[in-house]
């Protein structure tokens, strides 16, 4: 019968094995995948699905945001950062004062989407009213203000959804929207997550939001946006992939250097054919289309 310290001693050599299995580095079949909301229902489901096509290689997938992804990778915490966003200069300038160069990865392309209340009637919206909304300065803060009447509203104040600052949406719409430069007037109801905006916008009859396309339901409305040509464009995965939509973007995926092993295997695995199909599938415009 052993003693407990040749337990302890065999717990001691065996402890190194099992830790190489985490996180970054060593001969580790997990991939530490961490970002962007707006991509994280499509992250899992290609974690969950590459699972059933190489078992050895489990991919952890966590949101938080943009910010906090490539602030994950900047630490050398993560092996894939998601981002709704591109990296900014200085987080670049960060990441290769810690040694790391990132290399960046187009997985798809999103139609960010305005969403407002059912009972809305709002038939269209121009990227210089959703400014006057948004934007510090802007003069809009009623319906009323562009002839809209909502029935059964007696209180006609836009009540503004937007994202938190270390969200790439919010980055986005700002850079996109607002313009450069452009910051965000105060009282905006800021929310953590891409389907909170979309939740919240359902249950008040006064809301705008902005959103991921992929988190768009029945129980809300989706406002077409006026093009440069003054046509109204409705968010689509088509009218992502073919940028007539004013408010399209590419999602990204960054890695710590050009990837290798597990992590390169996963990346080609997600351009594919079929890593494409499961973006398509989640509704966003896949970076290339499947066969």
């Amino acid at each position: 019968m052993r003693t407990p310290t040749v337990y302890l001693a065999v717990l001691l050599i065996a402890l190194p094995a099992v830790l190489c299995g985490c996180g970054r580095g060593g001969d580790r079949n997990m991939i530490q995948n961490k970002g962007s909301d707006t991509l994280v229902n499509v992250a899992q489901a290609w974690a969950e699905t590459y699972r059933e096509i190489d078992p050895s290689v489990v991919v952890v997938v966590s949101g938080g945001g943009s910010g906090t992804g490539i602030s994950a990778m900047i630490n050398g915490t993560v092996d894939i950062a998601n981002a709704s966003r591109a990296m900014k200069p200085k987080e670049l300038e960060a990441a290769r004062g810690n040694g790391f160069d990132p290399v960046e990865w187009i997985v798809g392309y999103d139609a960010l989407a305005v969403y407002v209340h059912m009972d809305n009637p709002i038939r269209s919206i121009t990227i210089e009213q959703l400014a006057s909304i948004y934007g510090e300065g802007g003069k809009v803060t009623k319906w009323s203000d562009l002839g809209i009447t909502i029935p059964g509203l007696s209180n006609d104040e836009i009540v503004r959804f937007s994202r938190q600052n270390n969200s790439g949406t919010y980055a986005y719409f700002r850079e996109a929207v607002l313009g450069k430069g452009g910051k965000y007037k105060l009282g905006s109801l800021d929310l953590h997550g891409s389907k909170d905006v979309v939740d919240a916008t359902e249950k008040t009859p006064g809301a705008i939001g902005y959103s991921g396309l992929a988190y768009a339901t029945e129980h809300v409305r989706l406002v077409p946006i006026v093009n440069a040509a003054g046509e109204p464009v409705t968010p689509s995965v088509a009218t992502a992939s073919d940028g007539t939509y004013p408010i399209a973007r590419p999602l990204f995926m960054y890695t710590v250097g050009q990837p290798e092993g597990e992590v390169k295997a996963y990346l080609d695995w997600i351009l594919s054919d079929s890593g494409q199909a499961i973006i398509e599938a989640k509704g966003y415009a896949p970076a290339r289309r499947s066969d």
